[in-house]
């Protein structure tokens, strides 16, 4: 019996060496790079790392995970800070970056120092760094496949785009125009940039009016939706189908025209809490697992039957969202 326990305990020993070892992380650095926070998404964004990165550093998960954000949308000054927080000695950055490839020469800088780069939503092309991105293209075709299901006889489209010069808002403008291709019966009249804030949407909206036909919707990106809607009230006009972008004040405003005269619309935008799958695959990689180097994550929709439930779970000011733990970038990375 003594013989065979110590033969089991042998060959226990043996296979714990074979196998791979996992990393400790609780030393370990992680810093985000945020290139723009100028909306209430990416106040959410910063707001969602801070409390599930917080959490994380309490229980001894990693060191820190402070958040950086540059003054402007400006790549030479986030490519600088990428580089201070090399020389600071991160052990990984988190980016959420203001162009897919003109940051690249800083992201390789960084994985050639040992550090493991993660993008999320504004995602860079650097082979060595990992990506975690959203269809956008989809979230702008998703918009005329609902149009073209609400209005057979087409219309007029308004499209109010995101931030000039972001990979986001060239990547949802491309959807939303192959889904004008699809559905030949909208055209789109007018085309403005509202930098995902409902301030500069609106006065973009209210510049763009008076040189427009009837508009019958509006496509929109993220927190330009109810905007859209105070330039065309001010402006006297028939209010059209605004798709909304998820923010607490387009969501209000639907629910009060849906409670008034049953207005119906739908909302979409990606979660603000991506940010803390991002942290999360860097802790996993820096833990030692084995995570593909691109994972796409669903963007989240509201309808006219959910509208109710997702306004009460949206705080004022903020977005509609969805924060991750561990098992949830767990599942994620495993393709569950």
């Amino acid at each position: 019996m003594l013989k065979k326990s110590l033969m089991g305990a042998v060959a226990m020993t043996l296979a714990l060496a074979a196998a791979p070892a996992l990393a400790d992380t609780s030393g370990k650095r992680i810093a985000l790079s945020n290139n723009y926070a100028g909306n209430s998404w990416r106040q959410a964004m910063l707001k969602s790392w801070e409390k599930v990165t917080g959490q994380a550093v309490s229980e001894g998960v990693v060191a820190e995970a402070p958040a950086f954000t540059t003054a402007e949308n400006q790549v030479t000054e986030q490519a600088a800070q990428i580089q201070n927080l090399i020389l600071q000695g991160y052990d990984a950055i988190v980016i959420n970056a203001a162009s897919p490839d003109a940051l690249n020469g800083a992201v390789k800088q960084a994985c050639d120092a040992g550090i493991v780069v993660v993008s999320f939503d504004g995602i860079v092309t650097e082979p060595c760094a990992w990506r975690i991105a959203v269809d956008f293209k989809q979230m702008g075709a998703v918009q005329v496949d609902y149009l073209a299901g609400r209005m057979a006889e087409g219309g007029n489209l308004l499209e109010i785009r995101g931030l000039a010069g972001v990979f986001v808002d060239d990547e949802i403008s491309a959807g939303i125009h192959s889904g004008v291709e699809k559905h030949p019966q909208f055209k789109i009249v007018g085309s403005v940039h509202g930098d995902w804030a409902q301030d500069v949407a609106q006065k973009a909206v209210a510049g763009i009016l008076p040189s427009l036909p009837e508009v019958q919707a509006v496509v929109t990106q993220g927190g330009d939706g109810y905007g859209a809607a105070q330039a065309f009230k001010a402006a006297g006009r028939p209010t059209p189908l605004i798709i909304m972008g998820n923010r607490h004040d387009e969501l209000t405003w639907w629910k009060e025209q849906k409670d008034a005269n049953g207005y119906e619309t739908m909302s979409v935008s990606i979660a603000p809490g991506v940010s803390t799958l991002a942290f999360w695959v860097a802790q996993m990689i820096l833990d030692g697992k084995e995570v593909p180097k691109d994972l796409t994550v669903p963007f989240l929709q509201i309808n006219q039957d959910n509208l109710e439930e997702s306004l009460a779970n949206t705080e004022p000011g903020g977005v509609a969202n969805v924060e991750y733990s561990l098992a949830d970038a767990e599942a994620v990375v495993a393709g569950e």
